[in-house]
């Protein structure tokens, strides 16, 4: 039987092609791999004379901007509708950040530090020194991440639906008021009714859809599920273990007031 979802992808990937970015996976450690789509004008073709040529890529020539994806789906999915929008006069890049996508670690670190440890890295082999970072959910804590520990790339960031950092008191808080056990619960659904149930939170005007699309979308979108579990566990640290970082950026904060998973006054308090 035909997967709705899955059978999009071409067509969604054709589109994104001649809005200008192509696939590449860099390797970024023997174990560990990351999928980006990235400006197809930096990859060099090698010359027809030279076919056992790799094609490497190249610097970009404009400005760079870096999104970072959220929980519910990969990169391109999350932000398809921005790369028509930036990629002519931007160099856009767009990871799948560690099993999500076709990205993948065989190291057992699942912090956000070593998620922005793998995209840095991932980023210079690229060519990318420098860039502006915009971050959506988990993205945003990985971006907050970048941002800490490497200052010297990022030039300025905007943050939407998300936080400097998960603290054991926000996570117990957020589960109980939305009535989950678990974020695995919340993040990681595994009936139609639970993906309908993060659909009505996360979508301020949900549109209807048949059970049939809800059904190939946990197929196809939310795999690697012990490994997500683990991303989810290793998101929530201590409140004695928290710091605030002296940020260096500008950071814009773009919320929705009626989010319901990280609520206005999350982003008041970031502000002060």
């Amino acid at each position: 039987m035909v997967n709705f979802v899955d059978s999009q992808k071409p067509l969604l990937y054709r589109l994104m092609k001649w809005a200008g970015v192509i696939p590449y996976t860099v390797e970024i450690e023997p174990g560990t791999k990351m999928n980006f789509w990235i400006p197809k004008e930096t990859l060099k073709k090698p010359k027809k004379s030279d076919k056992s040529s790799a094609v490497e890529p190249k610097k970009p020539t404009k400005p760079v901007l870096l999104f970072i994806h959220g929980f519910a789906a990969e990169g391109i999915v999350t932000w398809q509708f921005q790369v028509g929008s930036l990629a002519k006069k931007y160099s856009v890049y767009i990871p799948d950040l560690l099993f999500f996508g076709g990205s993948y670690s065989d190291n057992p670190d699942r912090s956000p530090a070593f998620q922005a440890h793998c995209l840095v890295k991932s980023l210079r082999i690229l060519g990318v020194d420098k860039f502006v970072l915009v971050g959506f959910s988990y993205g945003g804590m990985v971006a907050f991440k970048i941002a800490e520990e490497y200052p010297e790339m990022v030039q300025a960031m905007v943050v939407s639906g998300s936080i400097l950092a998960m603290t054991d008191t926000i996570s117990e808080s957020n589960l109980n008021q939305l009535g989950f056990k678990s974020s695995a619960d919340l993040l990681l659904p595994t009936s139609v009714k639970g993906l309908k149930t993060l659909f009505t939170l996360a979508v301020h005007k949900p549109m209807w859809f048949p059970n049939r699309l809800f059904k190939d979308f946990i197929e196809v979108m939310i795999t690697n599920r012990k490994e997500r579990a683990e991303l989810l566990e290793a998101l929530v640290i201590s409140n004695k273990d928290v710091t605030i970082p002296r940020f260096e950026q500008k950071i814009h904060l773009l919320w929705g007031e009626s989010d319901q998973i990280f609520n206005i006054e999350f982003a008041k308090s970031m502000k002060e």
